[in-house]
Formats: C-alpha cells, structure tokens, sequence
C-alpha cells in the first residue's frame, strides 16, 4: 500500500503540476491514459475516461494552445487561466490519490495538487508579462512554446517515471516559490 500511495502521490503532483503550464493538456493526457487502462482512477472520478470528456478535454486542449500564441491575449488568459490551473491540479491529484478518506483525499487534492498547478501557472504568468514588457510582446510564442513542451512532456512522462517527474516539478516550484518570494520583499522595501 506505500508504494501505491507514494507511486499515487507523484503522478498526481506531476499531472497537477503540468496543469500549471496548461490546464487541460493533463486533463487529456490522464483521460487518454485511463481509457487505456495506464492510469487507474478513483471510482468516483472514472467520468473523466468517457468519451464526452475525452471529446470536451481534446477540444479544450486545441483552443487553449493556439490562444497562447496570440501576444497579449495570453497575458489576459493567465487571469483565466489561473483559478482553472487550480481545479485541475485539485481534481488531477485527488483522482488517482489511493486514500479511503474522502475528506483527506480532498485536502490533499486542494493543498497539494491546486496548490502545484497555482505556483507553476504564477510562474509562468510572470514570465510571459516580462516577455510581454521585454519584447512587446514578440517573445511569447517562445514562452507559449516552452509551456506546451512542459504541459505534454510533463504529463506524459509524470505515467512513466513519476518520483522523478514529481521530484522535479517540487524543485521547480520551490524555486519559483522564492523567487516570489523574494520579488514580494522587494516590492515592499520600495
């Protein structure tokens, strides 16, 4: 049961994480997955394998990629975007999360995985208003790109090598957590 707890833990932090950079790209990757028998769901979450949310999900997934591409109207995504990151990094981590407890399974769900997706998609907001200020805007794509890659990347390999996925996105967010941080501290010395 440990191991199944700790294997459990790391994907969902990885899938929630990766919600960070977009949220619905993990939302398919793991309806995809539990379609196909890689990913196994808690009972009351297996809706998300079923063809209206693999259709909705695809869907989703398409619009917000080509929306990122378009300079400044990804700034105002990011508003959008944030509290969605959020959900979805809560329902990723409670949906595979191998705890009896409802209760506990939710709290761990809104702490943790909301929590993970919440830090990553602040990051990356960040960093595309300072593209956006940077470069008036033309650097974006370059930034919408990375997050793709990450989003996919990130997803797919949180299936296959979860502790290590886990343990990176949890050194990623502790550096983007600081460096917050630390940008609050200075805003305040001002």
């Amino acid at each position: 049961m440990e191991a199944e707890l700790i294997t459990g833990v790391a994907i969902g932090i990885g899938l929630a994480a990766s919600a960070g950079f977009r949220v619905f790209v993990p939302m398919l990757v793991a309806a995809v997955a539990a379609r196909a028998g890689v990913l196994q769901l808690n009972e009351s979450f297996e809706w998300l394998a079923s063809n209206a949310a693999i259709i909705s999900f695809s869907t989703a997934t398409v619009i917000e990629i080509m929306a990122y591409y378009i300079p400044f109207i990804d700034n105002l995504l990011d508003t959008v975007t944030t509290p969605l990151a959020v959900v979805a990094g809560t329902l990723l981590l409670t949906s595979v999360l191998p705890i009896d407890s409802e209760l506990l399974k939710w709290i761990t769900g809104v702490t943790v995985g909301g929590g993970a997706a919440g830090i990553i998609q602040g990051g990356g907001a960040l960093v595309r208003l300072l593209s956006s200020k940077t470069t008036l805007g033309a650097g974006n794509p370059v930034v919408a790109t990375g997050e793709n890659l990450a989003a996919v990347g990130g997803s797919l390999l949180s299936l296959v090598i979860p502790l290590f996925i886990a343990a990176g996105f949890l050194l990623l967010i502790f550096f983007i957590f600081t460096r917050l941080r630390r940008r609050k501290r200075g805003a305040h010395h001002l």
